[in-house]
């Protein structure tokens, strides 16, 4: 992976309130670094979308952050807010990225079908929905990493009119 910026932020009650160790950002932040990433920031935070949206657009326009993952959140519980928060700060969706996690992983685990990730861009930032579980973070992961680094590129250059052959 090309080396640029990363922030992790995990949205969980739990691990906000210090009950739970958050280890999906831990293996996030493992995985990035060792794709050769740098992770520069992190935050944990409970299931609130006005918090969740506020930190999104934060560290997307503060211009130090080529990548945001985001962990926790994408399921159909009442408080699972994350693609919310996401599409709240969003200028452009990315749907393929999120298309294919839930496509790719489905074969691993049934439940990904209900997986409601989104990827989307917001200035020169790109945002990544991951699940809150590890195993979901680790095949999510998989499945993405070989383009972000094209993704985060070309999101952080000025406009051009060449596409990659």
């Amino acid at each position: 992976m090309a080396d640029f910026s990363v922030a992790i932020l995990t949205s969980s009650d739990m691990a906000a309130k210090g009950d739970r160790e958050d280890t999906s950002g831990d293996l996030a932040k493992e995985l990035i670094e060792a794709s050769g990433g740098r992770v520069v920031a992190r935050a944990v935070l409970p299931d609130e979308r006005e918090a969740l949206a506020t930190q999104l657009k934060a560290w997307s326009d503060s211009g130090e952050v080529g990548l945001i993952l985001t962990t926790g959140g994408t399921g159909l519980g009442p408080r699972d807010v994350t693609p919310e928060a996401t599409l709240d700060v969003a200028e452009r969706l990315v749907p393929g990225l999120a298309e294919q996690m839930r496509a790719q992983t489905v074969a691993k685990m049934q439940m990904a079908m209900v997986s409601r990730q989104v990827v989307a861009a917001r200035g020169r930032c790109l945002i990544v929905n991951l699940p809150g579980s590890t195993n979901g973070v680790r095949e999510c992961l998989e499945v993405v990493m070989p383009v972000l680094p094209h993704a985060v590129e070309v999101l952080s250059q000025p406009r051009t009119e060449q596409h990659p052959r």
